[in-house]
C-alpha cells in the first residue's frame, strides 16, 4: 500500500507551475463521444481520474492516442453506446457525463451509476434526469440496494427536442449533462438556473469550437441552438483553480512564500479574499499570484457557496489552515450535505474541531502532532497533506489513490517547494 510520508516544519518557497483543470478536463473527453472526427485535447493533467477516462472511452472503441505528456488525440468516430465498463464507471463520479454524450448523438444511453468522492450524503442525479427528460427522453433508474450499485438507461427514439429546462438547485454536473445532450438536438434549449463556474464556460467554448451554438455560459441561463453535428478541433483546457488554492493555503499555513503560475487570477477570487481576509498577503499578476505569509494567521468566518462564492472543493483545505489560526474559526459547508469526514483525521493531529451539521468550528492549539491519517477523499486527502506540513514530527497519509485521482506529481511539486514529503510502499 502507497502512502505519503510527511515531515513538518518546512517553510514552503519557490515557483510551481499548475496543469489542467481536472473538473474540466473530465467533461471535455467525454464530450468527444459527439464527434465524428479527431480531437485534440492539450494541457490534460496526468491524473488518476484522467487515465480511468481514457481507459472507458478505450473500451468503448475510441482511439486515443497521448501525442505529449499533456496532449490527446481523440477518435470518437467507431464508439460504441451502452459499452462502458461498469466497474471502471462506478470509480469516478464524471463517468455519469457519458449520459448526455451518448444521448445526443446516439439518442440513447446506458450507464452504471457513478462513483467518486462520498461526502457522508446523497449526491443525486436527479436534476440530470429531470433535464433529460424535458428533452423527451423517457430514463429509467435501476438500484441495487444491497450492492449499492445500478445503472441508468436512458431513450429517445425520436432525438433529443429543444425546451426549457429549469433545475431546482444549482448544479454543476447536471448543467454540463444537459449541454451535451442538446448540442445536436433539434431546436432550441434554454437552461434556466445555471450552474456558473469556469468549467462550465470551458465545456461550452470546447463545444464551440466543434461546432456548437452555445451562449451565456457563466451566466445562470445558458441557451443552445441544436446543430446536426459537431467536427473535430484543437483545445487546451484551462488552468486547474482548485490545484492552484490548494498551493496557495500550502503556502500561507507554512508562512511561505510562493508564485504560482498558469493561472487564472479571476478564478481564484474567493479563495484570494479569504486569504487576504486571515492576514495573507495576496499579489494578483497577469497569469500567475504571489501568497506570501505573515506569521499569523487570523481567524475567520466561512460558507461555501455555487462560483463565484467559495469553492467547496477548498473547504478542506481552508480548514487544516485554520486549526493554527489565532482565535476560533466557523466553517459552514453550503454545497454538499455533509464533508466533515476529515474532522475526525485532523483530530487524530490535535486539532480542535468540533462538527455539527453542516457547521465546523474550529479552535486554536498550540501545534498540530504528526500521526497516521487517512485520506478519507480527494480534497480531505491533500487537507491532511497541508497538515502534516505545519505539525510537528511526522505524518503518514494512507489510502492516497484518492489525492493522485486529482492532484499531479504533488509530491515532486511540493518537494521542489522545499516540503519534507515522500512516498514509499508498503
Amino acid at each position: 500500500m502507497e502512502k505519503l510520508v510527511i515531515r513538518g516544519g518546512a517553510v514552503l518557497s519557490g515557483t510551481v507551475r499548475i496543469g489542467g483543470m481536472k473538473n474540466a478536463a473530465l467533461p471535455i473527453l467525454y464530450a468527444c463521444v459527439l464527434v465524428k472526427g479527431k480531437c485534440v485535447i492539450e494541457n490534460v493533467p496526468d491524473v488518476r481520474d484522467v487515465t480511468m477516462s481514457i481507459d472507458i472511452l478505450k473500451d468503448m472503441g475510441a482511439k486515443i492516442t497521448r501525442t505529449a505528456p499533456t496532449t490527446y488525440e481523440i477518435d470518437c468516430t467507431d464508439v460504441r453506446p451502452g459499452t462502458s465498463r461498469p466497474e471502471l464507471v462506478r470509480k469516478l463520479r464524471a463517468s455519469y457525463y457519458l449520459l448526455g454524450a451518448e444521448l445526443g448523438r446516439f439518442h440513447k444511453a446506458h450507464v452504471s451509476l457513478p462513483g467518486g468522492c462520498n461526502f457522508g450524503g446523497k449526491r443525486p442525479i436527479d436534476q440530470h434526469i429531470k433535464g433529460f427528460e424535458a428533452l423527451g427522453a423517457k430514463v429509467t433508474v435501476e438500484t441495487d440496494e444491497e450492492t449499492e450499485s445500478g445503472s441508468v438507461d436512458c431513450d429517445a427514439p425520436d432525438g433529443i427536442i429543444g425546451d426549457d429546462v429549469f433545475f431546482d438547485t444549482v448544479t454543476v454536473g447536471g448543467t454540463m449533462n444537459i449541454m451535451l445532450a442538446a448540442v445536436t438536438g433539434k431546436g432550441n434549449t434554454m437552461i434556466e438556473n445555471a450552474a456558473r463556474e469556469p468549467h462550465i464556460v470551458d465545456l461550452a467554448n470546447f463545444l464551440n469550437t466543434c461546432g456548437a451554438k452555445i451562449s451565456g455560459a457563466g451566466t445562470d441561463v445558458i441557451k443552445i441552438r441544436g446543430v446536426k453535428e459537431l467536427h473535430g478541433s484543437t483545445y487546451a483546457i484551462i488552468p486547474d483553480m482548485i490545484e492552484a488554492g490548494t498551493y496557495m493555503i500550502a503556502a500561507a499555513a507554512t508562512d511561505g512564500c510562493v508564485k504560482i503560475e498558469n493561472v487564472i487570477p479571476k478564478h481564484l477570487e474567493a479563495i484570494t479574499a479569504k486569504l487576504e481576509d486571515v492576514g495573507v498577503i495576496v499579489e494578483e499578476l497577469d497569469d500567475a499570484v504571489i501568497v506570501t505569509g505573515r506569521g499569523q494567521v487570523n481567524a475567520t468566518r466561512l460558507k461555501t457557496r455555487p462560483y463565484p462564492g467559495f469553492p467547496t472543493d477548498m473547504h478542506p483545505q481552508m480548514s487544516a489552515m485554520l486549526t493554527r489560526a489565532h482565535g476560533t474559526s466557523i466553517v459552514v459547508e453550503g454545497v454538499y450535505e455533509n464533508r466533515f469526514k476529515y474532522a475526525e483525521e485532523l483530530k487524530k493531529m490535535g486539532a480542535d474541531i468540533t462538527v455539527n451539521g453542516h457547521t465546523a468550528v474550529i479552535s486554536e492549539v498550540d501545534a498540530l502532532h504528526g500521526a497516521e491519517v487517512e485520506a478519507v477523499d480527494l480534497r480531505a486527502g491533500v487537507a491532511m497533506v497541508i497538515a502534516g506540513l505545519i505539525a510537528e514530527g511526522e505524518t503518514t497519509i494512507t489510502n492516497i489513490v484518492y489525492i493522485e485521482r486529482g492532484y499531479d506529481d504533488i509530491v515532486g511539486k511540493l518537494t521542489a517547494l522545499g516540503a519534507d514529503i515522500k512516498k514509499i510502499d508498503d
